[in-house]
């Protein structure tokens, strides 16, 4: 069975990141960048820590995609 809990690049779980972005107070990938390594290199991980963010799951068995969990949408542009 698919187990998927991390960012494979820097090896951080999802649910140190969950435990990050509580402490620090954000929900949104870009700035829990700022507080923790992930997402920088091939950028599989972006969707599942959308996802992570949005509905706390940190473990996942099945494949998340862009399409799936896509970027929000900035104001103004």
């Amino acid at each position: 069975m698919m187990r998927i809990d991390r960012c494979l690049c820097f090896r951080t779980t999802f649910a140190e990141l969950k435990a990050v972005a509580e402490a620090a107070g954000v929900r949104d990938v870009e700035r829990l960048r700022a507080h923790a390594a992930f997402g920088e290199k091939c950028g599989l991980c972006r969707p599942y820590v959308r996802r992570m963010l949005r509905t706390g799951e940190t473990v996942f068995r099945e494949i998340v995609t862009e399409a799936e969990a896509p970027e929000p949408r900035r104001a103004g542009g």
